[in-house]
């Protein structure tokens, strides 16, 4: 019996050094993959921490979200310019618009990585009201003539999903193409039968990246974070809000965002926009010139004054991370004050630098953040980051109205920033994100005016209080910081 239990003992003694050995070689090989792949030493580190302190979670949570998805859409970049060349033929004989001096690196910025140049003579209409823009949606909506197209991260199953679906099913039985590309991991509680009453009416919806067992693997650390609409390539929308009822919502506590809408010449960089992400999720190369009509002025009832705008796209295969290029030379070249709104802070270390030097410099910086963001990790997260930029003389202040999602820069009373993209390493590097840059001081100087409403309702952070928070906080918020990269 004893030598019946040894065998025993010791078959379960190998069977356990079988599995180590396994295990340890996995790990091994996972970790010389992410060295390989050149990664960011950041992102490096954290992800060999992750693999090394946190056994088999570390490795499932890589194996769905850490592997890398762009050498496998490398060939995608061919389309991407061939939309490009048809926006820039679009816009050939166009005056070439004005930009005060200060700001031509980063229209320079945008030639370089082959993102969109500013257009000129825009009409481009602020909304920070949730319900004002969905209703401005539905009449840009029942007023469009040839197609519709609508990108979105989040389009929700609840009132404000289905008044717009429902609009769009209406349009599309009428001969209008209508476009729908939502992002799958946004919508993964939105049921596939909430899409198909607009597919039957012949409108074409996709999901982005869908992410399936196994297919899980990679496709869902790369997400479509945009928010742009386009209607007969004239009209079109950009900012951060989703198609949700919590955007609406006047009651206390609600989501606060910024939204434009934009008419003119932009809109034709907003067509490229989502005609770049339709080829990425299709495989459907559409760039055919009359999705690019030439526009003759700024139109339509909202209209409020000549604009220059620039539309500055970025995405996880493109060469250069055009987005944090342009905040961060936004960030560079301002001169008396800049205004930023953000509901996440882990900037990469080029935007932190720039911050801390335009503050240090002598700028009057603010940063807004919401006081709960939407997850508890997200918050230590934020704070992690905060003693960085206190130190360098940022004012820091709390949102307290609700849960604050905008999106938005304001600079000098000249030129000012709305779109997609958080303060983040995920919208700065994995993300597809869209921004619209606006040189127009009527435009600035609203967006300035409506932060320093937004900073009544705030509750600002000074340096020497922060310094005095508790040590278990400081050490979760440390903690959390070495993994903000993956966040």
């Amino acid at each position: 019996m004893q030598q019946e239990n040894l065998h025993a003992m010791t078959a379960s003694n190998i069977l356990h050094y079988i599995v180590m050995t396994f295990y340890v070689l996995l790990i091994a090989g996972t970790a010389m993959v992410v060295v390989l792949e050149n990664r960011k030493p950041e992102k490096t580190i954290a992800w060999l921490i992750v693999l090394t302190f946190l056994p088999v979670a570390g490795w499932i949570f890589f194996y769905f979200f850490g592997q890398d998805e762009r050498r496998r859409h490398i060939l995608s970049r061919g389309g991407y310019a061939g939309i490009a060349r048809q926006l820039h033929a679009s816009l050939e004989g166009e005056v070439k618009p004005n930009v005060p001096a200060k700001y031509e690196l980063i229209c320079q910025l945008g030639d370089q990585s082959g993102t969109y140049s500013p257009t000129s003579g825009n009409s481009v209409k602020l909304l920070y009201d949730g319900a004002a823009f969905v209703g401005a949606l539905l009449q840009d909506i029942y007023a469009a003539r040839e197609h519709i197209h609508i990108e979105t991260y989040i389009i929700e199953d609840d009132a404000v999903g289905r008044l717009v679906r429902d609009a769009l099913i209406e349009r599309a039985r009428e001969g209008i193409e209508v476009r729908l590309l939502y992002d799958d991991v946004g919508c993964w509680r939105v049921p596939q039968s909430f899409f198909q009453p607009l597919e039957e009416a012949g409108g074409l919806v996709f999901p982005f990246l869908p992410v399936r067992f196994p297919s899980l693997t990679r496709r869902a650390n790369y997400r479509n974070h945009r928010k742009v609409c386009v209607f007969d390539g004239r009209t079109g929308y950009i900012g951060g809000m989703n198609l949700a009822l919590r955007y609406v919502s006047r009651r206390e506590g609600t989501w606060h965002d910024a939204q434009l809408r934009v008419s003119g010449s932009a809109a034709r960089s907003l067509q490229a926009t989502f005609l770049s992400s339709w080829y990425f999720a299709t495989g459907r190369l559409r760039k055919e010139q009359r999705f690019f009509p030439a526009v003759e002025g700024a139109t339509g009832a909202m209209a409020e004054g000549g604009s220059t705008v620039q539309i500055i796209g970025s995405t996880p295969i493109s060469r250069f991370p055009e987005i944090m290029l342009a905040v961060t030379a936004l960030a560079t070249r301002a001169e008396h004050y800049l205004y930023i709104q953000t509901p996440y802070f882990m900037p990469t270390e080029p935007v932190l630098q720039a911050l801390q030097t335009a503050a240090m410099g002598g700028v009057d910086v603010r940063l807004m953040l919401p006081e709960k963001p939407d997850a508890f990790w997200l918050r230590w997260a934020n704070d992690s980051f905060l003693a960085d930029v206190l130190d360098a003389g940022v004012r820091v202040l709390r949102y307290k109205a609700g849960f604050l999602h905008a999106k938005t820069i304001v600079c000098d009373d000249d030129c000012c920033s709305v779109g997609s993209a958080n303060m983040d390493f995920r919208s700065f590097e994995n993300n597809f994100e869209a921004n619209a840059l606006v040189y127009d001081p009527t435009l600035a100087g609203k967006m300035r005016r409506q932060f320093e409403a937004d900073e009544a309702l705030c509750e600002e952070i000074h340096a020497d209080h922060w310094a005095t928070r508790p040590l278990m906080r400081r050490a979760l918020e440390s903690i959390t910081r070495i993994f903000s990269p993956l966040l």
